[in-house]
């Protein structure tokens, strides 16, 4: 293989495998606050709360790896 190709290879590896992770740890967080909001509905706001300010920074990480893996993909 070429370097080139193998280089394409890790971008495309780079933002699948961070698009991947955020996915999975987004679902098991809502999953988790959704457990929470059925065992104790008083609590709903403050639970609703930190799970979108989780999502969010999960979000923000994956963004960030998808600007690394562009950065990569320049730099080819």
């Amino acid at each position: 293989m070429h370097m080139t190709a193998l280089g394409f290879i890790g971008v495309g590896l780079a933002i699948g495998l961070a698009a991947l992770g955020s996915a999975l740890g987004q679902g098991y967080a809502s999953r988790g606050a959704m457990e929470g909001i059925a065992r104790q509905p008083e609590a709903s706001g403050n639970i609703r709360t930190t799970l979108l300010l989780a999502l969010a920074f999960m979000e923000a990480l994956t963004l960030f790896s998808f600007v690394i893996a562009i950065l990569m993909w320049t730099k080819l």
